[in-house]
């Protein structure tokens, strides 16, 4: 039977707070089968899981992340902000999915490859992004799997691809159908959808034939899968 792997998306934000090490240990304790986290370079280049560009939606701290040292953003935030280290051995033996938000380049791209590597978990590690993102990424390591955030249905154009080489095709789950998959998989590529959060969109995605599936509530998409596998 065709497996859909469930993502947590930011771990399990509806239960605690995203894109911390409880967000990530209450999503695997749901039966995640991977996690996915948002990385960004603190001003003396740590890169530690935060989606915004500030500390202010989250952590109510109108400052930079790019202003502040590591050592200051885990006092700020009473260590509420993961390294990325951190987080990679909560989730040990599970599969990371590493979301790269802004526009970081190929220096950035390389230090949150460091770390990967320096951890240990480059084989459950994957990356995730629009184009000049994971150019960076490709470029930093040739070997690294990719899930390319696409957002229109026309395809990528093949110099992309041949450039970023991704195993992934990562889409907003309202784009996706059926016609959609087929020509993904056609293609040689899994499809990935993100961030479906009803179980009727979610069962949508399953009929379509989707791969894989980026949900902020992941305890409905298990529970919505588990039906379907059983129907």
């Amino acid at each position: 039977m065709h497996h859909v792997t469930a993502v947590a998306h930011r771990g399990a934000p509806y239960r605690v707070r995203e894109n911390t090490l409880d967000s990530l240990r209450s999503a695997l304790a749901l039966g995640a089968d991977a996690v996915e986290i948002d990385v960004r370079l603190t001003r003396d280049g740590v890169p530690v899981l935060l989606h915004d560009a500030t500390l202010r939606r989250l952590w109510e701290l109108d400052r930079p992340l790019l202003s502040l040292s590591a050592a200051e953003v885990r006092g700020l935030t009473a260590g509420g902000v993961p390294t990325l280290e951190e987080a990679l051995a909560v989730c040990e033996g599970s599969r990371v999915m590493l979301d790269l938000p802004g526009t970081p380049d190929v220096r950035t791209a390389r230090r949150i490859v460091d770390v990967v590597r320096a951890c240990g978990a480059e084989e459950r590690v994957y990356y995730c992004a629009g184009a000049p993102a994971m150019l960076a990424v490709r470029a930093a390591d040739p070997a690294a799997e990719i899930a390319l955030t696409w957002t229109t249905k026309a395809p990528p154009r093949p110099g992309l691809l041949a450039a970023v080489r991704p195993r992934w095709l990562n889409y907003r789950f309202t784009l996706v159908d059926r016609a959609l998959a087929e020509r993904v998989h056609r293609d040689g590529l899994l499809l990935s959808a993100w961030t479906p959060d009803t179980a009727r969109s979610m069962r949508r995605l399953l009929d379509a034939g989707v791969d894989s599936i980026t949900t902020n509530r992941v305890d409905v998409l298990l529970a919505v899968r588990d039906r379907s596998n059983r129907s």
